[in-house]
């Protein structure tokens, strides 16, 4: 027997909040049936328009608060700023934080059925705002002059903003010094429909510990119009600025970055630092955009590695080298997989900066080399993987498994694939010691975990 839907589109009810979904938008109860509302706390009693009611759940908008809860706190513009993906910004950062470490409890418990390991409380951030060292901005046209800011939820309409409250000062000061150059120099805005128009983002990086900045400029055609002059007034107007970049993307496609990249003035990277360890970073490399909370990660990481000197690692998933390079200072040899080639150059290259001897890098995909390694007799006392948000393919669990490295050091960007995949190896022999989340994206509803597991036979039970 079918149950009646106890709501409709279009119905205002009064409901309480329960719970916040893992996208950060609260969760009210109408005769058991789930109502997901944006900008709802737990605690609260509102008012709520129905938006849309399917079988199994509906989603509301928030009308009116009755009661709100002591977590809620007041961000001036809200709203515009939520274009940036801030979900969770109407939120105290204490409260943030609690609803990350509860994000991490439940989902081990209910996906991993591993109730009784240990989660630590959540390492968060002394100041959760101005964090980002990059931006990739879209521009759009509004009455003759350039925009620059973010898109509407799902829309393609662009939001002109000044200042992002999770960008580093100085990114945001050059997002807008480009836009306001190209707009005094007559540079259109790339249109979507037409595929017309010279400039499609402006991109900015900026290496917190070295006060260097790279603007990158990215448009449809080969040439930019005014480029003399545009290159002239960035560096006038931005005095830390010591790299600019051409990247030409002329494809009908929502990727940011195209295949041509060609220095207009300055070097070809600028540099940064994570602890004692420097990078080399270019247009194109993948570099956390958190340093200050990526030292915190990898510190952890190599805490739970524990590594003494004679133990071979192995980092799975290893980007440009910035775990590899951690564990190279405690550990005998570190061998880094990384799919993507171009990160293993810059790998490669911030060995050789760094003076790092003990680290060997192979493009690959983690699944396919790895097992290749086992099968020719290379193993390895820890294995450490930083995967993408889809986990770990579970060919590369099974080869973890096979391999019985000593100890499994686990970074995870989603706590979901990562209860999946310890799930996997616990049902392989592992024990899972610990869990540390780590807030890298305050105001967002992403959260970075690190775990360590320990093979049963050496853990001794």
């Amino acid at each position: 027997m079918n149950k009646t839907i106890p709501v409709k589109r279009n119905d205002y009810i009064d409901v309480i909040f329960e719970d916040l979904t893992h996208d950060g938008a609260g969760v009210a109860k109408v005769e058991g049936y789930p109502l997901f509302v944006p900008n709802g706390l737990p605690g609260e009693k509102a008012k709520v328009k129905v938006i849309k009611a399917n079988k199994g759940y509906g989603f509301g908008r928030l009308i009116e608060l009755y009661e709100k809860s002591p977590d809620r706190v007041e961000i001036p513009e809200v709203e515009l700023h939520k274009y940036g993906g801030c979900q969770l910004e109407h939120i105290s950062y204490e409260g943030q934080l609690k609803y990350k470490e509860n994000q991490v409890r439940q989902v081990l418990a209910r996906i991993g059925k591993l109730e009784d390991v240990k989660v630590h409380p959540i390492l968060g951030m002394d100041n959760p705002w101005h964090y980002r060292n990059k931006a990739q901005v879209p521009v759009g046209q509004k009455e003759g002059k350039l925009i620059a800011g973010f898109f509407k939820p799902r829309s393609h309409e662009i939001v002109d903003t000044d200042e992002s409250l999770i960008q580093l000062s100085e990114i945001n000061e050059a997002v807008q010094a480009v836009k306001e150059i190209a707009s005094e120099l007559g540079l259109s805005a790339y249109q979507e429909e037409s595929h017309k128009g010279d400039l499609r983002h402006i991109m900015a990086r900026y290496g917190k510990q070295t006060g260097e900045l790279m603007v990158v400029i990215v448009t449809r055609t080969a040439d930019i119009p005014q480029k003399n002059k545009l290159v002239e007034e960035i560096v006038a107007r931005l005095p830390k600025v010591k790299s600019i970049v051409h990247n030409v993307n002329s494809k009908r496609t929502n990727v940011i970055l195209g295949e041509k990249t060609k220095v207009l003035w300055g070097t070809e990277v600028i540099y940064d630092y994570i602890g004692d360890v420097k990078f080399a970073i270019s247009a194109l490399s993948f570099y956390q955009v958190n340093p200050v909370q990526t030292k915190v990660l990898y510190d952890k990481a190599l805490e739970y590695a524990g590594l003494s000197g004679d133990e071979s690692v192995i980092d799975a998933y290893c980007g440009i080298g910035t775990i590899s390079l951690f564990l190279a200072q405690k550990a005998k040899k570190v061998f880094g997989v990384e799919v993507v080639a171009e990160a293993i150059e810059d790998a490669k290259r911030n060995a050789e900066l760094n003076g790092i001897t003990n680290a060997e890098f192979a493009a690959g995909e983690a699944e396919v080399v790895i097992p290749k390694w086992y099968k020719d007799g290379n193993t390895a006392d820890v294995l450490v993987v930083d995967p993408p948000r889809k986990g770990c393919d579970e060919t590369f669990l099974q080869t973890i498994i096979e391999m019985k490295p000593k100890k499994v050091v686990y970074v995870s960007c989603n706590p979901a694939t990562l209860a999946r995949d310890l799930r996997i190896l616990e049902d392989g022999g592992y024990k899972t010691v610990e869990v540390q989340p780590v807030d890298m994206f305050p105001q967002t509803t992403h959260v970075e975990v690190v775990s360590v597991l320990i093979f049963k036979e050496k853990a001794g039970s």
